[in-house]
């Protein structure tokens, strides 16, 4: 008596699982033709039905993953490989390898700017006149020498009036004796 009971509510569930099996076929072909999102929860979500019910049913889930892998080919749709996605892949990575070396270079050149302009904002490092600077420093030595030149030139008159003043002292010295 019990299995007669059960029957119904068998092919009940039968006939949903079914029905949910159909609304999954149709979610994959729709996102195939339109072109949209093929994974287990945009499918699941577009049929109304729970990810468990996909994972329950392995053909379903490989239909999805099948439909994911192919290329579109609806109009419009270019065709895309996998190893023109690839290819892709590897071009945005080398793209980012090079943007990051030069988002590198261009900070260590403003770094270095930055550092230039604090040693010279701290009075540290070297103003920006240099030449005028150098002019002045051979117009001081220049000087120096001038002045080394006067400074001998008195050193020997110092030196010539002190022999005459010893010359003179010794005269009056012999006349008073």
């Amino acid at each position: 008596m019990t299995s007669k009971n059960n029957l119904p509510m068998a092919e009940g569930r039968r006939g949903d699982s079914a029905r949910r099996r159909q609304r999954v076929e149709k979610a994959i072909s729709a996102a195939v033709k339109e072109g949209g999102e093929i994974t287990a929860s945009s499918i699941a979500r577009a049929a109304g039905v729970d990810r468990s019910f996909l994972y329950r049913h392995r053909d379903l889930l490989q239909l999805i993953h099948t439909a994911a892998t192919a290329p579109p080919s609806g109009e419009g749709h270019a065709q895309v490989s996998r190893a023109s996605l690839q290819a892709d892949l590897a071009n945005a990575l080398e793209r980012n390898a090079r943007l990051t070396a030069r988002i590198r270079q261009l900070e260590n050149r403003l770094s270095q700017q930055l550092g230039e302009q604090a040693w010279y904002d701290s009075g540290l490092g070297t103003p920006t006149d240099i030449d005028h600077l150098r002019r002045q420093i051979t117009t001081l030595e220049q000087r120096v020498v001038e002045l080394q030149g006067q400074l001998e030139e008195r050193a020997e008159e110092l030196h010539a009036a002190r022999a005459a003043n010893r010359e003179l002292t010794r005269s009056l010295n012999q006349a008073h004796r």
